[in-house]
């Protein structure tokens, strides 16, 4: 089992960065700092324990915010030099996010500075939703120039900070409402030279598309193109759209509700089945006519709740061309091993294989209950 992500974030980093303050602030009082930092720490979860460390700080650091901010932009280490983060190290700045988060909103341009420099050692993308509740047209408009940064972190920070749906962060409802100053930004991100800003971009619109899926399916086909880099962008950013079958988006990818691909047959292996065990679904696919045919294969289980209704849950099968009077297979194996986020209760599970959004009932499985 992999050791809890908490255990990375120990009594060691408040020592760290009382290493980094004292040289640049010499009244800090580091031990103080020390001791309340550390004080039920280890009975804390991850997050917790960054806001306690960054509680320590506001107890610690001058009632000055915006020089407590300077002297945090002052004390950091040296900037990330590979385009992604990686390792645990880059978490001891997390409580620096929290304390410009809670404390710096009085002091504008301060705290912009401190979490510009902060995004290029870990992220501000945190932090940075509190501005944009706050100050919205003035945070936007620091957005927009950073948007052409030189660098990378500063250029990802525009496109996952203003995520509305970013995870484990309070929502931005403001632009859940309306997303359209963030698709502004987005277009000036959606060609950037890093993977790494593209993939954000494209979480970005998934999450728009949640809310607003007309938009997000506009915003997709409008950057739609023949460049590869583009394309992968796009259809992540439309995931959340083509994993529920929605036709616009589909039909952006190329897969059109009127193909003549069609499930000729369907094999679900074994009829049943045991809590633990697995179960194959197999779905012959043939193209009668004489054109071409382009189809994304779905298949969906239907299953099983406590309360005895069912839920859908859709699993990817591919996507296939076929030619003219051509046939293909198509099988998708299913683990019913329990698990914190699918538990399994017996019953009769329906299926039905997905073709380009349209399902087509296929037949069912059976999970016994194993104490009969």
């Amino acid at each position: 089992m992999a050791e809890p992500l908490k255990n990375s974030f120990g009594p060691d980093v408040p020592v760290v960065l009382a290493d980094m303050i004292s040289p640049v602030y010499p009244e800090f009082d580091r031990d103080r700092f020390i001791s309340l930092a550390v004080a039920g720490l280890e009975d804390l979860e991850l997050t917790p324990r960054a806001r306690h460390v960054s509680d320590a700080l506001a107890e610690t650091l001058p009632k000055d915010r915006r020089y407590a901010m300077e002297i945090i932009a002052d004390s950091l280490g040296p900037e990330t030099e590979s385009a992604e983060l990686t390792g645990m190290e880059p978490f001891r700045y997390l409580p620096f996010v929290f304390f410009v988060a809670d404390h710096g909103l009085d002091h504008f341009d301060a705290a912009m500075t401190a979490q510009y420099e902060l995004t290029k050692r870990f992220t501000a993308e945190f932090s940075i939703r509190a501005y944009l509740d706050h100050y919205p047209k003035r945070t936007l408009e620091r957005l927009k120039r950073w948007a052409t940064d030189d660098n990378v972190h500063v250029r990802r920070l525009v496109s996952e900070g203003t995520r509305p749906r970013l995870p484990w962060a309070p929502r931005l409802r403001r632009f859940q409402e309306d997303p359209r100053p963030i698709i502004e930004l987005l277009e000036m991100l959606r060609d950037d030279g890093e993977e790494y800003v593209r993939r954000s971009v494209a979480n970005n619109l998934n999450d728009v598309s949640k809310d607003h899926p007309a938009l997000a399916v506009e915003t997709a086909e409008r950057w739609w193109s023949d460049d590869p880099d583009t394309r992968r962008m796009v259809r992540h950013g439309l995931r959340t759209l083509i994993k529920a079958g929605d036709p616009a988006a589909l039909a952006i990818l190329g897969f059109s509700s009127d193909s003549p691909v069609r499930v000729r047959a369907v094999t679900i292996e074994p009829a049943t089945v045991h809590i633990g065990e697995s179960v194959r679904m197999t779905a012959d696919l043939d193209n009668p006519s004489s054109s071409q045919g382009e189809v994304l294969v779905d298949f969906i289980v239907h299953f099983v709740k406590s309360n005895g209704t069912t839920s859908p849950k859709v699993f990817k099968g591919g996507e296939r061309s076929l030619a003219a009077g051509t046939s293909t297979r198509v099988s998708k194996l299913v683990s019913l091993a329990q698990h914190s986020t699918r538990i399994h209760y017996p019953g009769i599970h329906p299926i039905d294989v997905q073709l380009n959004g349209t399902a087509h009932p296929a037949g069912t499985f059976l999970i016994l209950d194993d104490k009969t």
